[in-house]
């Protein structure tokens, strides 16, 4: 099973970004995906869940700001952040649980500038 995020990059504040993260190896449609993001230092944070059923839930710190959604045939979950303030700056993982297995993607960066 792999996960492949894309999609961060440097943006000015009030700016917006969508990260993809695209699943290889497993029954996409049948899971769970999640979104988190970590800064250096600091745990990492739950942003944004949506279920194999397409329901979804977001952070507090995101909530009207951030959207989470899926694309089944192509594998891919995205979140698409509007509205970035600098404390947005982080790495954000994409994540499948598997039975009891953490599956995380690479990781891409997102830094927003003031």
């Amino acid at each position: 099973v792999q996960l492949q995020a894309s999609g961060g990059g440097l943006v000015q504040a009030g700016g917006s970004l969508r990260l993809s993260c695209v699943a290889s190896g497993i029954i996409f449609s049948a899971y769970d995906m999640y979104w988190f993001r970590q800064v250096p230092g600091k745990q990492r944070e739950l942003v944004a869940v949506i279920t194999s059923g397409s329901r979804t839930n977001v952070a507090d710190s995101v909530q009207g700001r951030f959207t989470i959604s899926r694309d089944n045939a192509k594998k891919a979950v995205y979140l698409r952040m509007n509205s970035l303030k600098p404390e947005d700056t982080a790495v954000y993982y994409c994540k499948v649980t598997r039975g009891t297995m953490n599956i995380w993607g690479q990781g891409t960066l997102v830094t927003v500038s003031s």
